[in-house]
């Protein structure tokens, strides 16, 4: 079987002295540059594969500096401290000798406690009553992915209407279909097209600035999960100044609240 392209994407190599080696992938390529979910999974993925890593992520913010350009690039994962049962970490994605990402992480060795879930998986049809959209999508990324609009799909015609709703939901997972992972969740969560391009229907210039995201599920929860559908809802708070915000959650078909994240993306006009 050959490799998917998602774990060929975030492939990296070395690890001595806390530097790994990279290249970005022409299968998650954007209009400029690579897709930043591919880029977010990178770096989390020195920290996953760095050997004196202990626990599971439980948070990743990832600052997007610069474009980063077609071509190799260097990751440095260090452990910033270790305590009993957490670790933080600092990451950093240069190319060229210059910083194009920075980013922290957070792993923890969980154990299991009481639980409860606030923010429950919305009504919507189940995927396979939901239509995937036909023909390619214009960057290359998106076809890495299946996506299902149960709401808030790209823009039927670009005219500038003001829908007065920025909120998206969809059914989404790799295509083709791979098991879930930290990595791809990760990826995952960075999914949405902007939303002031589902609020307006103008494709103005957009680019996210920093990206968190916080995983609520353990691995056990990744693997029982597997290759299934992920439903992902995504909504802006606010538009101003030339910058808005996005929040968004992904649950299993379970229900499970696996990941949220927010995101804040600068806009010009």
């Amino acid at each position: 079987m050959s490799e998917h392209a998602f774990d060929a994407a975030i492939a990296l190599t070395g690890g001595t002295d806390n530097i790994f080696h990279g290249h970005t992938s022409p299968a998650y390529a954007n209009m400029v540059g690579p897709f930043g979910g591919i880029t977010a999974a990178q770096a989390l993925n020195a920290v996953l594969q760095h050997p004196q890593r202990q626990g599971d992520p439980v948070a990743l913010t990832v600052n997007f500096c610069a474009a980063l350009a077609d071509g190799p690039f260097d990751v440095t994962a260090r452990p910033a401290r270790t305590n009993r049962s957490t670790q933080h970490w600092v990451v950093e994605l240069a190319q060229g000798g210059a910083t194009v990402m920075t980013a922290t992480a957070f792993t923890a060795l969980r154990r299991e406690t009481w639980r409860a879930t606030e923010h429950t998986l919305p009504a919507v049809p189940a995927p396979a009553d939901v239509p995937r959209p036909e023909g390619r999508g214009r960057v290359e990324w998106i076809n890495r992915y299946e996506m299902r609009f149960v709401e808030g799909g790209f823009p039927a015609v670009w005219d500038g209407t003001d829908h007065g709703v920025s909120r998206s939901q969809l059914w989404m997972r790799d295509n083709p279909p791979r098991p879930l992972d930290f990595a791809s969740l990760t990826a995952m969560a960075d999914v949405f097209f902007p939303r002031i391009w589902r609020r307006r229907a103008s494709p103005v210039p957009i680019g996210t600035v920093s990206m968190t995201v916080y995983f609520h599920a353990d691995a056990a929860q990744l693997r029982t999960t597997g290759t299934g559908y992920l439903l992902g809802q995504a909504q802006a708070q606010a538009f101003r100044n030339g910058y808005f915000d996005q929040t968004a959650q992904l649950w299993n078909e379970a229900g499970e609240l696996l990941v949220t994240s927010h995101q804040v993306v600068y806009y010009k006009e």
